[in-house]
């Protein structure tokens, strides 16, 4: 039985020696040590106190695999980090490869293979069709490619007037901070771009997206995302967060992350307390599947909603691993408990190789009919599709107008009941 010290990963790629960098990123020492480079500096940043909770799965999971390794070192999100299983070998020691899983592995990936340990607890070793195994884990699935799909289908790169800025909408824009995730979701949108090293966090590229926004009045509302932010250092967020602060037009910061789900020792007091510096500020999350949400979950969704930052979460809908009422129901009241606004529900977008997850619209609209009126208001989310070639998001909604008797409106619940409303300011 191998303990954690003899689990090696890929380094993530570093910023060009010639790029000037923000503080708190990479040490000059870091470079020089490669199996420990991560986008922090662990010397000036406070380790977060254990867990008092952890969830039985991963406890079990700890005793076979990392028997050797202190709560100190599982609850540190550096080590987390350092850890996570990015090589078809290290991925065999925790799971039984099922044959499409294994002939994954014989082509050249787009899309790299990285998942923390944290993460990896939670995964079945025998069944290669548990949802969050079927989300992180590659199959020789993504392979195939219809028609209809694209390595950019959103068509961000062609609302891009800079390296990792989109501007789409008039009032608002997409900062790619970085692209490293800890842990790669097989179906993300931006696939062509994530663990790639193509988009850094430099100083240089980031204050020249600062200088476009400070220069477009237009905009007031930014989100960070990439990649994921929150794998910056605490001093380097506390950086970016200050500048985008300083423009006098911009009104909301938002930032999108799936590390509650993924990585959520990365949740830490220090973190909250640099996020609290910078009201109004939001946080999109992403959530998939009830598996995801643990007690390590449920403290950090807390731990940020006690910082006073709204939380909503953006689901994909995702064939054989959400695309049922029951599983969606709980889901979504998993995540009011957790004090997260289930927000979106999004139709997988059509990119490479994503049609063994996408399922149909009609699908979407079934989950919708089932949890409206079923639940609470706010546990149902906005069923949208993300247009392609930059088309934005378009909401999908049952049909619960009938239509039109003279002045009466007739609709119908969510029992299938037709009531009617008189209109009056309707003209007939």
């Amino acid at each position: 039985m191998r303990s954690a010290k003899n689990v090696s990963t890929p380094s993530a790629r570093l910023i060009p020696e010639n790029e000037e960098e923000p503080p708190g990123s990479i040490s000059p020492a870091a470079r020089t040590s490669p199996a420990k480079v991560l986008f922090f500096e662990p010397s000036i940043i406070s380790r977060a106190k254990s867990f008092k909770k952890q969830n039985s799965i991963t406890s079990a999971f700890r005793r076979k695999f990392f028997p050797m390794v202190s709560d100190k070192q599982w609850n540190d999100w550096h080590w987390q980090v350092i850890n996570r299983i990015c090589r078809p070998d290290q991925l065999g020691r925790f799971l039984n490869l099922s044959q499409a899983e294994q002939n994954a592995f014989k082509h050249s990936r787009k899309l790299p293979l990285s998942i923390t340990p944290y993460y990896m607890s939670l995964l079945n070793s025998n069944d290669p069709d548990q949802p969050l195994r079927r989300s992180v884990v590659p199959t020789e699935h993504e392979f195939s490619k219809m028609p209809e799909e694209e390595d950019d289908p959103l068509g961000e790169e062609s609302q891009s007037p800079l390296p990792g800025l989109v501007h789409r909408y008039p009032d608002r824009v997409l900062l790619l901070v970085l692209d490293f995730c800890t842990t790669y979701c097989r179906y993300c949108t931006r696939s062509r771009l994530v663990g790639k090293g193509a988009i850094l966090p430099s100083q240089s590229r980031l204050e020249r997206a600062i200088e476009y926004i400070r220069n477009t009045p237009s905009i007031r509302d930014v989100l960070l995302s990439g990649g994921d932010p929150l794998t910056l250092s605490d001093r380097k967020l506390d950086w970016l967060l200050a500048r985008l602060r300083e423009i006098p037009h911009v009104e909301i910061i938002r930032i999108g992350t799936k590390i509650p789900a993924v990585l959520p020792q990365r949740i830490t007091p220090q973190l909250v307390r640099v996020f609290k510096k910078y009201h109004p500020l939001w946080m999109s999350l992403h959530f998939t599947h009830p598996e995801e949400c643990t007690p390590e979950a449920y403290r950090a969704c807390g731990m940020l909603a006690d910082g006073g930052i709204p939380l909503g979460s953006q689901t994909v809908l995702l064939n054989g691993i959400n695309n049922n009422v029951d599983t969606m129901k709980a889901l979504v009241h998993h995540l009011m408990k957790m004090r997260v606004r289930p927000y979106y529900l999004y139709q997988c977008d059509p990119i490479s190789g994503s049609r063994h997850f996408r399922t149909s619209v009609e699908n979407g609209l079934e989950i919708i009919r089932g949890l409206r009126g079923h639940t609470s208001g706010y546990a149902v989310p906005n069923y949208v599709i993300d247009a392609p070639k930059g088309g934005g998001k378009i909401p999908v909604m049952p049909d619960y107008v009938v239509g039109y008797q003279g002045n009466e409106l007739i609709l119908r619940n969510y029992e299938n009941k037709e009531f009617r409303y008189t209109d009056s300011a309707c003209r007939v």
